[in-house]
């Protein structure tokens, strides 16, 4: 803990490798420090409290133990399923997470280990410094459920990656390892896991030293490219909240529970 800011915070722990550096950790043990309903608000909101906060210049965001963090948690999918309200309000924490990001004037690194999936994965791929452990499993599961690939996937795959590969990827679910994240763009370093963590104090201490009206007026004028493809973000976004309440999302979910390959109906009117 740093102070009393933070104390309220119940999925993410802080602490300060270095004295304007705030070090952040999901953590749901047990899960795979999956983002379940609590996480997931708190992940939304963290980022305003960051950009008011005067003792910080710089972040890194990682997962507890040897997860960055394992997707969304079946619970607060079944609720999303169920309920209109919560569908909605689930809508619009999956909309402010991603501008509350692009918004942090703080430039954010991330230190990727282990699977990386669902909200967890929107923080590390829009962190400014995308930093991932060679063998760390990067996955964008959204269509294996039976949603579209909504919550950041739209607004940056494209630009890291290129239209190709943000395609091949957020169509088929394939998995991406850490090292092959580096080679195709969609992270910004791959180092081994055991350099993982020195990395990201040493990149984030680096920004939290330089000048920082520079640094933060650099990120503000590059995320323009974000905040422009703001239209197709909310579009995507709307369309993984209707698939919410397609028959794709119920075969979906449950060849996750039971650990099989979906069969998804073959028929559409789409």
């Amino acid at each position: 803990m740093t102070d009393e800011r933070y104390a309220r915070y119940q999925r993410l722990k802080f602490d300060r490798p270095h004295a304007r550096v705030l070090r952040v950790t999901m953590s749901n043990p047990g899960k795979l420090n999956a983002a379940d309903a609590v996480m997931h608000g708190e992940l939304t909101g963290l980022w305003r409290e960051i950009d008011g906060d005067p003792t910080v210049s710089a972040v890194i965001l990682q997962g507890e133990g040897k997860a960055f963090s394992a997707g969304g948690d079946f619970a607060m999918i079944d609720t999303i399923i169920a309920d209109f309200h919560t569908r909605a309000a689930n809508w619009k924490e999956a909309r402010d997470l991603v501008y509350n990001i692009i918004n942090c004037s703080k430039p954010i690194v991330s230190a990727i280990r282990g699977p990386a999936v669902g909200a967890g994965l929107v923080c590390g791929l829009l962190a400014d410094v995308s930093i991932a452990a060679n063998d760390a499993r990067i996955i964008d599961g959204h269509t294996r459920l039976g949603v579209a690939a909504g919550d950041h996937a739209a607004i940056i795959w494209p630009l890291l990656c290129g239209m190709a590969k943000a395609k091949y990827y957020l169509m088929t679910c394939d998995p991406l390892s850490g090292a092959e994240a580096e080679r195709i763009g969609l992270v910004s370093l791959a180092v081994e896991d055991a350099e993982l963590d020195a990395k990201a104090v040493a990149v984030a201490t680096k920004l939290a030293e330089g000048a920082p009206h520079a640094i933060r007026w650099t990120k503000y004028a590059l995320n323009n490219w974000l905040r422009q493809a703001g239209p197709i973000f909310d579009t995507s976004l709307a369309l993984e909240f209707l698939g919410w309440q397609s028959p794709d999302v119920q075969e979906g979910l449950a060849a996750h529970r039971e650990k099989r390959r979906p069969a998804f109906p073959p028929e559409s009117n789409l």
